[in-house]
């Protein structure tokens, strides 16, 4: 991992133009390939990376560049589309590596993880002729708990909680705008599964697009007779 603040500006090109002008930045570009530009706020979300497959190259400011008080060039090129990371780098205020070693992963609490592997399992919950893609399918912001296709094999990211709320759709958000940068995945349809799904966090992924599923624990489980019920 290495870790450098600098003054830079950003520039994004492919299926989307953006710009980011000069300002003092965190940039992170990790093992994996992956850049991302953070700045002192809006939490954990980056303001604009480069997810894997990518290549990172340094070079030295053209005269343009170099008059504008540009010391170093990074180009993050996709290896598998046309979408780049241009950074401009004015001054370095610190460059730090440390080698993180292997990550265990996170792991979720007992009634999350289990709700993933039941709904792995039983993943035509989603929907007839879904298929699994992966558990924990990896992404340069944290892996999406299941990534899955439908029947006409679109690809479906689905985050799991035991509790849906507001935060919960935001992480689906961030992780299905990443997702979507990738040709060979988008589009990506986003899929909020939980126990129980509180109505604004309801509303506030209908007004996304994104699909919301309540899991019934105990009938994955197979404790629950369905066929038995009175009501």
């Amino acid at each position: 991992m290495r870790v450098v603040i600098a003054s830079c500006s950003v520039d994004y090109s492919g299926r989307l133009d953006a710009h980011l002008p000069q300002a003092t930045r965190l940039l992170m570009v990790k093992a994996d390939g992956s850049v991302l530009v953070h700045s002192d706020g809006g939490s954990y979300k980056p303001l604009n990376w480069m997810s894997p497959p990518c290549r990172l190259t340094v070079a030295e400011p053209d005269d343009a560049d170099a008059g504008q008080g540009v010391r170093e060039v990074w180009t993050v090129q996709n290896t598998k589309s046309d979408d780049k990371l241009v950074v401009r780098i004015h001054d370095v205020v610190a460059d730090h590596s440390v080698d993180l070693g292997v990550d265990p992963g996170l792991v979720k609490d007992g009634v999350e993880a289990h709700l993933q592997k039941l709904l792995a399992e039983q993943i035509d919950l989603l929907g007839p002729g879904h298929q699994l893609v992966r558990r924990e399918f990896p992404t340069a912001i944290g892996p999406v708990d299941i990534m899955a296709k439908d029947s006409g094999g679109a690809s479906v990211a689905v985050e799991i909680k035991r509790r849906g709320d507001i935060d919960g759709v935001e992480q689906l958000t961030r992780y299905l705008a990443l997702l979507n940068r990738d040709p060979l995945l988008a589009p990506v349809q986003g899929v909020f599964a939980a126990q129980e799904i509180k109505p604004q966090a309801r509303v506030l992924a209908t007004d996304r697009g994104i699909r919301c599923l309540v899991l019934d624990y105990d009938a994955m489980r197979g404790l629950d007779d369905v066929d038995s019920r009175l009501f």
